[in-house]
């Protein structure tokens, strides 16, 4: 793959965002190894760039991938441990859609072999440049914020049960930053209610929310996973909607101001 594996924008505030699962790319030296649907890259968090284009005027850092999450998902550890035991889990490199069918050609899945090399060519520049980007922050103004912007579609039996609230917050069960900055977050998605919003329900964060946050080292992280129902069009061709992206954009915003305005007690 001759193209870099990620960009990074250096903000000026202590905010980092991190969009993990925004990657399109699968390398042409891989795509003969996916079954032809998996070339569609369904199950990428489509347009969060674009849907987050303001994070940039707020100070925010900005660390996004290119490659695609079929080929390693950079919000998994580095073990492949599950994220949520006894639900269903998408793996370190995973093997099936988000329905559960099948990524791969027959006998093509990558062997331990591989899932080393993705690892150290892809998750690894990923999150030594994210841990970077925190210390640097850090070191600048005492602490630092990382908000993990994620997206799904809103219906997915294989991993929930029913439609996903529109705006899922995850800190860990409370664990990744300070309590004063969770219910802030929390009070204004509640000043909200025309969203519907859960605060570490079923998606409480994945490795990069609870690996990177901790408030007693003056790292606070979160999680947003939100449905693209939102702002784009969840089946084929997967279109930015521009009438309903500026419906909750303003939130978004809002929260990563809080984000911003937050100091640590």
């Amino acid at each position: 793959m001759s193209e870099p594996v990620f960009s990074l924008h250096h903000g000026a505030t202590p905010l980092v965002l991190s969009l993990p699962h925004v990657g399109t790319t699968i390398p042409d030296d891989l795509k003969s190894l996916y079954a032809e649907r998996a070339l569609q890259v369904e199950d990428t968090d489509w347009h969060l760039e674009r849907l987050y284009d303001f994070a940039k005027t707020l100070g925010a850092s900005i660390i996004v991938p290119t490659v695609s999450r079929y080929v390693i998902d950079l919000n998994r550890p580095p073990d492949d441990a599950p994220m949520y035991p006894g639900a269903s889990n998408t793996e370190l490199c995973p093997t099936r859609f988000f329905n559960g069918d099948l990524l791969y050609v027959d006998g093509a899945a990558p062997d331990a072999s591989e899932v080393n090399r993705r690892r150290a060519t892809y998750w690894q520049p990923y999150h030594d440049a994210l841990r970077a980007e925190l210390e640097r922050v850090r070191a600048q103004f005492g602490y630092a914020l990382l908000w993990d912007g994620h997206s799904i579609r809103s219906e997915i039996p294989w991993l929930f049960d029913g439609k996903l609230p529109d705006l899922n917050l995850g800190t860990a069960s409370g664990t990744s930053c300070a309590d004063s900055l969770r219910s802030s977050l929390v009070n204004e998605l509640q000043s909200n209610p025309q969203f519907t919003h859960a605060a570490d329900g079923r998606f409480k964060g994945g490795y990069i929310t609870r690996n990177y946050g901790r408030p007693a080292e003056n790292i606070h992280a979160v999680q947003m996973e939100m449905c693209q129902s939102l702002y784009m069009r969840e089946s084929l061709p997967f279109d930015h909607l521009h009438d309903r992206a500026v419906q909750v954009q303003p939130l978004l915003r809002r929260l990563l101001e809080i984000m911003v305005a937050w100091r640590p007690q």
